[in-house]
């Protein structure tokens, strides 16, 4: 089972290219702060910029250099089923533990379509946890669709992040209790854990790696208030992340912070100038920078 704190990375870059270098010590940074996982090629990853070698090459690095210590989960999601389906099969020969599989965006396909689409990949043999965020796919998987591939072998979990608790508990309720609900949105961490999720998929680890897998630890081990005291601790970060498009913040964050270029691909770029002003208050006032 997958529980925990996993970090979506970041990808650094340096004039356009991908920055190995800074990419291999951000990850030793997070074992080093005892992340629970390890999640490259996700959203926070910019993963729809990344050419299929680029893609490949993030998730052979990060197999190396986390060396067995905590689970590697590859995003490998697309809107083509064929080209998901190649990513995965890559993610298992290089030795991943996981696969982070997005619903398929802008087809737009139907609950039925979604279904084919992860039993294919299901075929692979290979743990599958599905990525349901409907603000940026334009389609939402419904808790019966994922009741349904629950019952398969290979689909272990899923992220969500619909922000829909109604659906969340529907989810918890309906599935087996082995299979792993985490959370999409650092927000909304504590919320879904108390449901009955077993931890996230985090944004905020790439900087606060501790303190997230602080939090979610302690509610899991039955430390309830302490898990609170965090999650209200933290929360003003959480939602700074989102001020704008994730990654910009967190990676103008991380920039600040000297742990990687302040870079991105187009079409994303820097953050407004009012909305960095309002992440510097946030970071400051936590002493981060």
């Amino acid at each position: 089972m997958f529980k925990g704190c996993f970090v979506a990375l970041v990808t650094p870059f340096v004039k356009g290219e991908i920055d190995e270098e800074n990419f291999r010590g951000l990850i030793q940074f997070q074992l080093e702060k005892g992340i629970d996982g390890i999640v490259p090629c996700g959203t926070t990853g910019e993963s729809p910029t990344l050419s299929y070698e680029e893609h490949k090459r993030l998730i052979r690095i990060t197999v190396e250099e986390v060396k067995g210590k905590v689970p590697v989960i590859a995003g490998t999601g697309s809107n083509s089923t064929t080209e998901a389906e190649e990513l995965t099969i890559y993610a298992k020969e290089v030795g991943a533990d996981a696969a982070l599989v997005i619903t398929p965006y802008y087809n737009k396909p139907t609950q039925s379509g979604m279904e084919k689409h992860y039993q294919k990949l299901a075929k692979i043999g290979f743990p599958i946890i599905i990525y349901n965020v409907p603000s940026r796919t334009g389609v939402n998987i419904l808790p019966s669709t994922v009741e349904k591939l629950s019952k398969l072998k290979s689909i272990v979990g899923i992220k969500e992040a619909s922000g829909d608790m109604d659906q969340i508990s529907e989810i918890i309720s309906s599935c087996s209790s082995e299979f792993s609900v985490l959370s999409g949105n650092d927000s909304h961490t504590l919320p879904i854990l108390s449901l009955g999720g077993v931890g996230v998929i985090s944004v905020l680890a790439n900087i606060l790696p501790q303190e997230t897998t602080q939090l979610v630890k302690a509610w899991l081990e039955g430390e309830i208030e302490r898990a609170k005291e965090l999650h209200y601790k933290l929360l003003p970060l959480f939602k700074a992340m989102f001020i704008e498009t994730n990654p910009i913040p967190v990676k103008t964050a991380m920039a600040k912070l000297r742990m990687i270029s302040k870079e991105w691909r187009l079409p994303l770029g820097e953050m407004k100038e009012e909305n960095e002003k309002k992440l510097d208050k946030i970071l400051n006032k936590y002493g981060l920078i």
